[in-house]
């Protein structure tokens, strides 16, 4: 059964941080809060936990459009291709935020996603997450644990999220109540294209 504890976004407590990231660094799976839905996640490098979640989400991980979450920019060299200063000026408008912006993936992207171009990133606006990457050292990859025929509740109560996700995770953080609208995604590979209006605004293009 799952652990389940409580982290405080304002001032996430650096021994439960470290409880987490233990819990990743082994291959477990964790869901956490972010500034839209709970997401559920893994090391981008514990091939593992990745299959497990493909297998959970009933989907092939080599198809999978999973993203990348990061802490700030500087990760995205590594698993970005070169972008242009525009596309860059949008990245910096609108994160740390509830976007997600598909960029062409790079070479180093880890072995089970070397077939896709492309790759969604990732920065919350939420403490606990980003904290949780930093001290990790290298992106969580993250899908949301909404469904859209799911009972609201039940993605956006930690005590719901827990009861339903207790056999299924090693870890589940209480960060407060969710939200159940998703982020806005961004397709930047080449014009910007919103995929999908979230609660991100397109003002920031």
């Amino acid at each position: 059964m799952a652990e389940f504890i409580k982290i405080y976004n304002e001032n996430p407590n650096p021994k439960e941080i470290a409880k987490v990231v233990k819990v990743l660094q082994a291959g477990g799976l964790v869901i956490y809060p972010t500034d839209t839905v709970y997401g559920l996640g893994c090391d981008i490098t514990k091939t593992k936990a990745l299959e497990k979640i493909a297998r959970i989400k009933g989907i092939n991980l080599e198809k999978a459009n999973f993203s990348f979450i990061c802490n700030d920019l500087s990760h995205l060299s590594d698993y970005v291709k070169q972008i242009d200063s525009a596309t860059f000026k949008i990245l910096k408008r609108a994160l740390p935020g509830p976007y997600t912006f598909i960029l062409p993936g790079s070479n180093n992207l880890p072995k089970v996603f070397k077939k896709k171009k492309t790759v969604g990133i990732r920065i919350p606006d939420n403490n606990i997450i980003r904290t949780l990457v930093a001290e990790l050292g290298n992106p969580i990859m993250s899908t949301s644990i909404r469904d859209d025929d799911d009972v609201l509740e039940y993605t956006t109560d930690p005590e719901l999220i827990f009861e339903k996700w207790q056999n299924l995770v090693d870890l589940v953080i209480d960060g407060g109540s969710g939200d159940n609208e998703p982020s806005t995604v961004i397709d930047l590979t080449d014009e910007p294209t919103v995929v999908r209006q979230g609660k991100g605004s397109l003002d920031i293009l």
